[in-house]
């Protein structure tokens, strides 16, 4: 086929598609910003404190209580912003049990893909054919509930997707020529590993572990609904879960008791998507 046959990249798009993503960026690191500093100063901006009855049991929002109260009285916006702590502290923390996992998997299994890869490929294959959701309850139930146990369930459980992209990349960058000189000139694995590998897999790893703290806020606002988070800390999701249990879905009170919450955890994790898309978006285009 002649070249003149071949149409040329349509580079205008893609340089349109590119400010799309760096928009997104910009908006969900101004919506996670946010978050994370209504989390760090709670205890300044919440207008009371969360755990005290400080109203009418079910009183509409009012300039008093800007989200009204819950059915005990107590003040339903100081509960949204304090929840922000337990919510992204989940998250991120969750997020990086599950970042640290996977990547180490991730390599091992990219640059011994013969000896040990493949028993720990087959591992993330086991991981991921079992059925998620059943078994996130089942653990959470066994485990017990508590902040540490959400947050080591989750970690475990969506450390998977991230090793096996992480390995895919590792294959790649282990047959290049700086890996081999080192091998060559016989520099340890570990050193190669350090020097050369994660240097390169370094924006790939911080992609993966956004949309893993995207994951994780979801599911633990999906295990706190469910009544098995920690019963004692304020998160949306427990929020979420007192209104359904206190029969606020069954009164007009889940206007300003079900929707803020859930507006929240919206609002996180699309936040979070939308830097790892920019992220994902500058590391390969032609995503």
């Amino acid at each position: 086929m002649s070249d003149s046959l071949v149409a040329p990249p349509d580079r205008s798009k893609r340089r349109r598609f590119r400010g799309i993503a760096d928009k997104l960026g910009i908006l969900g690191i101004f919506i996670v910003s946010a978050m994370i500093l209504m989390a760090v100063f709670a205890p300044w901006i919440a207008p009371y404190d969360p755990t005290e009855r400080v109203g009418r049991p079910f009183q509409t929002p009012s300039a008093e209580h800007l989200l009204g109260t819950n059915d005990v009285g107590q003040d339903l916006l100081s509960e949204l912003i304090f929840g922000a702590r337990v919510s992204l502290t989940v998250g991120l923390v969750a997020a990086l049990v599950a970042f640290i996992i996977g990547t180490t998997v991730g390599v091992l299994a990219g640059y011994y893909p013969k000896r040990i890869g493949t028993v720990l490929m087959r591992t993330v294959d086991v991981v991921l054919i079992l059925p998620f959701l059943p078994l996130l309850i089942v653990l959470a139930a066994y485990l017990g509930r508590s902040l540490i146990n959400t947050i080591l369930v989750i970690g475990i459980l969506i450390w998977a997707a991230p090793a096996r992209v992480i390995r895919s990349q590792v294959l790649s960058l282990r047959s290049r020529e700086y890996v081999l000189a080192a091998q060559t000139m016989g520099a340890p694995d570990r050193w190669a590993i350090w020097r050369h590998v994660l240097p390169r897999t370094a924006l790939l790893a911080t992609s993966t572990f956004v949309r893993a703290v995207s994951t994780a806020i979801l599911l633990e606002a999906a295990l706190s609904f469910l009544g098995l988070g920690d019963p004692i800390q304020k998160s949306w999701g427990s929020m979420l879960f007192w209104a359904q249990t206190r029969g606020a879905f069954l009164t007009p009170a889940w206007k300003w008791w079900v929707l803020p919450p859930g507006i929240m955890i919206m609002l996180a994790s699309l936040g979070f998507a939308f830097i790892a898309f920019a992220v994902e978006e500058r590391i390969n285009p032609r995503l």
